[in-house]
């Protein structure tokens, strides 16, 4: 039953994902053209006898090149988290970094959708589609930390299939983009 509940948290989060990395990149035509320009360049596509965009020797190490996609795709999934609330409850007393006290088995909620808007974190910019923050200026992928980045959760209980979500969004928006006009 657990497999069940993962693959279907997995394909609705992808989906929710995906969609929202649509309508973006559809508002933003020169973050398209860029990424279509990187899937022309960095992974050298051919096509088959129906003119699409042919996969058949992609892999990670390929998907790992669209720094642009990338960084696209962190966008949509900071500004719209697929899971944009999570619940959490405390084992122990504890205290917030915020200094407040927590008892034993206390509920709490996190608004991810807010956290990941607060401008205190992530600067007076925090509500604009913009890629490049997640590119470094050597043109590499950014890394932020998961604690400020939760979208797939922090620590010992982030999300394990975050990698395989990645490179499975990838794919799909590169293919979309690849062959259609947004």
């Amino acid at each position: 039953m657990m497999h069940l509940v993962i693959l279907q948290i997995r394909r609705d989060t992808t989906s929710a994902a995906l969609t929202w990395l649509s309508w973006l990149v559809a508002t933003n035509p020169s973050v398209e053209n860029k990424i279509r320009e990187e899937i022309i360049t960095k992974l050298h596509p051919k096509e088959d006898n129906r003119l699409r965009l042919c996969f058949s020797n992609v892999n990670d190490l390929e998907m790992k090149k669209l720094v642009h996609l990338h960084g696209a795709l962190c966008e949509s999934l900071w500004l719209f988290p697929p899971v944009p609330i999570q619940h959490k409850a405390s084992l122990q007393p504890d205290i917030l970094p915020s200094s407040n006290n927590i008892g034993a088995n206390t509920r709490m909620l996190l608004g991810l959708y807010s956290m990941e808007r607060m401008e205190t974190i992530w600067g007076k910019d925090c509500l604009e589609f913009k890629p490049e923050r997640w590119i470094i200026e050597q043109g590499g992928i950014k890394h932020e930390p998961s604690y400020k980045f939760v979208t797939f959760n922090s620590g010992p209980r982030s999300c394990l299939g975050k990698d395989m979500t990645f490179i499975q969004m990838k794919i799909i928006a590169s293919v979309i983009i690849y062959n259609h006009n947004i």
